[in-house]
C-alpha cells in the first residue's frame, strides 16, 4: 500500500476520488433495463433475475408460509440480536418525532407544519454477497414511525430462489408483509413503475452497488423520489499515536469486506502510525473468509499521513466520508470540527460496525462525497412536511397592505385583488 505524506491541498481532489465505472456506459446499460421493465413488467424482471442472479423465480412475492418457515428456522440467538437492535433503533428514531407547534406570527395569523407519512414507499435490501437484513430495521422502523401506509421490500434471491431467513424475520419485526424476490436495477424499476406483482411506490430507499445507485438517480428524473445517492460503502479513520492499530485495522477491514468497489481511507498523524496499522491490516486480512473481496477494496484505498491535525481534519471534511472514525486523543473535541460526514464514531471504543447494526443510529448514509449536502436516513426521510395557515378577519386586515404592496410591485394584480376583495366588510359579508 502506497503511503502519501502531507499531500498539498491542490492534490486533494484527485487523491480523494472514489472508485467508479465509466458513467456514460453505466447509464446506458442501466437505462436499458429500466426501459424494458417499464415496458414488459414482471416478464422482464424474471428474465433479468435469471440472467443476473442465476435463478428462475416463478412467483416473486414471498408467501406467508415462507415467512413463517423462515422465522421458525432462524436461531433464537440471532432473533434476540435482531430484537435488541430493533429496540435501540426504534428508541433513537422515535425521539425524532416533534409535536405540532402553532406559531402566531402576528395577532390573528397562525401558521404550523404537520408531518404526514409518504403513503407508498419501497425498500431495497441488497443481497448479493451478503444479505443485509440489518438495513430492513434501518428503513422499516422509521417508515413505521412516520406512518407510511404501504411499505414494500425487494431483495435479490439466492441460487435456490429464496431470501435469507434473517431478511424475512427482520421484515416481520418491523411489520413488512409485501416482500418480493427481486434485486438490482430490475427491482428499482419494478418499484418505480409498478408491475402486475410489484406495486408502484412514491419514494425508494436503500443502498446498493453502482448499478442500483445509477438506477435510483435515473428514475428520480422521472418523478420518483429517492432517499439519497447511496452507493458502495466507505470509511475514513483518523488515527494518532493514541490509537490501537489492531482496532483501526479491524475498522478498515469491516468496510473493505463489503465489496470490491468499497473504499477505506486511513489518515494517520505520522508514518509510524500508518505503518503499524498497515502491518496489522494485512495480518487480519488473511483471517477473513471474505478476504478476496476485501483485498480488491484495498486496491481502491488510501493511506495518508497528515502531521498537522488541522490539516488532517480539513482533509477529512473534504472527503466527506460515509463513516468517519476518530481514533485519536481528545476525539470528542476533534469531532466538533467535523462538518461533513454521514456518521461519526468517537474514540477507540466506538467501532463503525456498532452503528451498522445496533447502537440506534441509522446506517443508510450518503456516500461518494454526498455527505456535503445530504443527511442519513431518518424519520424525516419518510414524511412530507405540509404547512398550514389560518387567518382571522382582523389578522388579514392587519397584513393586507403589506401583501397588496408586494404583489403590485411584482406586477401580479390578481394576487393583490385576492386580498382587496376580502378587506372590506361588505365583500366579506357577501361571500359569507
Amino acid at each position: 500500500m502506497k503511503i502519501i505524506v502531507n499531500p498539498p491541498r491542490k492534490d486533494w481532489n484527485s487523491l480523494l476520488l472514489r472508485p467508479s465505472m465509466e458513467a456514460k456506459g453505466l447509464e446506458k446499460n442501466v437505462q436499458k433495463i429500466l426501459d424494458k421493465v417499464k415496458a414488459k413488467g414482471d416478464k422482464a424482471i424474471r428474465s433479468y433475475t435469471k440472467e443476473f442472479d442465476g435463478v428462475s423465480v416463478r412467483k416473486m412475492q414471498v408467501s406467508d408460509k415462507e415467512i413463517k418457515q423462515a422465522i421458525k428456522s432462524l436461531p433464537d440467538e440471532l432473533k434476540n440480536a435482531i430484537d435488541q437492535a430493533a429496540s435501540n433503533i426504534r428508541k433513537f428514531h422515535e425521539a425524532q418525532v416533534s409535536p405540532i407547534e402553532v406559531i402566531e406570527t402576528q395577532p390573528g395569523i397562525s401558521c404550523w407544519r404537520k408531518s404526514v407519512g409518504i403513503e407508498k414507499v419501497g425498500l431495497y435490501i441488497p443481497g448479493g454477497t451478503a444479505p443485509l437484513f440489518s438495513t430492513i430495521l434501518m428503513l422499516g422502523i422509521p417508515a413505521s414511525i412516520a406512518g407510511c401506509k404501504e411499505v414494500i421490500l425487494c431483495s435479490p434471491p439466492d441460487k435456490q430462489g429464496n431470501l435469507h431467513p434473517a431478511i424475512l424475520y427482520a421484515a416481520s419485526v418491523v411489520g413488512i408483509t409485501k416482500i418480493f424476490k427481486c434485486g438490482g436495477v430490475q427491482a428499482i424499476a419494478g418499484m418505480a413503475f409498478g408491475t402486475d406483482s410489484i406495486p408502484q411506490v412514491y419514494k425508494i430507499f436503500g443502498p446498493g452497488n453502482q448499478y442500483v445507485t445509477c438506477a435510483k438517480q435515473l428514475i428520480q428524473k422521472q418523478g420518483i423520489a429517492i432517499d439519497m445517492p447511496a452507493g458502495p460503502s466507505e470509511v475514513a479513520v483518523y488515527a494518532d499515536e493514541t490509537a490501537n492499530p489492531i482496532f483501526v485495522a479491524a475498522d478498515l477491514l469491516s468496510q473493505a469486506e463489503h465489496g470490491a468497489d468499497s473504499q477505506v481511507v486511513l489518515v494517520g498523524s505520522s508514518v509510524a502510525v500508518v505503518i503499524a496499522v498497515e502491518k496489522e491490516l494485512y495480518y487480519q486480512l488473511e483471517q477473513l473468509p471474505r478476504k478476496e473481496l476485501a483485498r480488491k477494496a484495498l486496491d481502491n484505498s488510501k493511506f495518508i499521513v497528515m502531521e498537522d491535525e488541522k490539516e488532517a481534519i480539513a482533509l477529512l471534511n473534504e472527503y466527506a466520508a460515509e463513516h468517519l472514525i476518530l481514533s485519536c486523543e481528545k476525539a470528542a473535541l476533534v469531532a466538533e470540527s467535523i462538518v461533513q460526514a454521514g456518521s461519526v464514531f468517537i474514540g477507540n471504543y466506538s467501532p463503525e460496525s456498532v452503528g451498522d447494526y445496533a447502537s440506534g443510529t441509522n446506517h443508510t448514509l450518503p456516500t461518494n462525497g454526498y455527505a456535503k449536502a445530504y443527511s442519513g436516513v431518518s424519520v424525516d426521510s419518510f414524511v412530507k412536511k405540509i404547512t398550514f395557515q389560518q387567518l382571522t378577519k382582523e389578522g388579514l386586515n392587519a397584513i393586507a397592505d403589506t401583501v397588496v404592496a408586494m404583489a403590485e410591485a411584482e406586477g401580479l394584480e390578481a394576487h393583490a385583488n385576492a386580498v382587496k376583495v376580502r378587506k372590506s366588510e361588505e365583500s366579506v359579508s357577501e361571500i359569507v
